[in-house]
């Protein structure tokens, strides 16, 4: 299962002190569901979003304990990891819906990486280093004019960081 280095967010937390450490959810989902049989996935994923998507911290617990109950047998390592990252991941269930869904549901850097290993994909060989930096930068110019474009509910959310980080935003 995919771990978070015990190092990282205590770097993160020396330089800023006030920083709150949410473990990505798509990443330990992915990693949850990694070695799950094709038949079980879609019931198994059912029951591991009752986790992600409670209305709140304790909600989201009784789920995961539930989904251990049920699973374990089968898949011990999904909720003990859970379990083990669970303060982590579990930072998000302190705002609003808005905010938690901007926070699990994005990922900017991975999609502009995604992006670029797309345009790369079809073309494995380079003449040389110069030609595949101007492709790169080409395809960087066009994946960033598309980020013009607001978030849906931005103005709420937007406010909502204000309450929460007041001075930091």
């Amino acid at each position: 299962m995919w771990t978070v280095s015990s190092r990282f967010p205590g770097a993160i937390e020396a330089a800023y002190p006030k920083t709150e450490i949410q473990q990505c959810i798509i990443h330990q989902i992915r990693n949850s569901t990694k070695y799950v049989s094709y038949k079980d996935i879609k019931l198994l994923m059912s029951d591991l979003k009752e986790v992600y998507a409670a209305v709140d911290e304790q909600t989201a617990l009784d789920s995961l304990e539930r989904f251990g109950d049920k699973w374990d047998a089968k898949y011990p390592k999904i909720s003990k990891s859970w379990q083990e990252h669970w303060a982590d991941l579990s930072t998000y269930f302190k705002y609003p819906i808005e905010v938690r869904t901007l926070i699990y549901t994005t990922n900017t850097i991975e999609g502009f990486n995604r992006q670029l290993r797309k345009v790369t994909k079809s073309k494995t060989v380079f003449p040389t280093d110069d030609s595949l930096l101007k492709m790169l930068y080409l395809a960087m110019m066009d994946i960033t004019k598309k980020w013009t474009g607001r978030r849906k509910d931005w103005g709420t959310i937007h406010s909502q960081l204000e309450v929460f980080f007041e001075g930091r935003i």
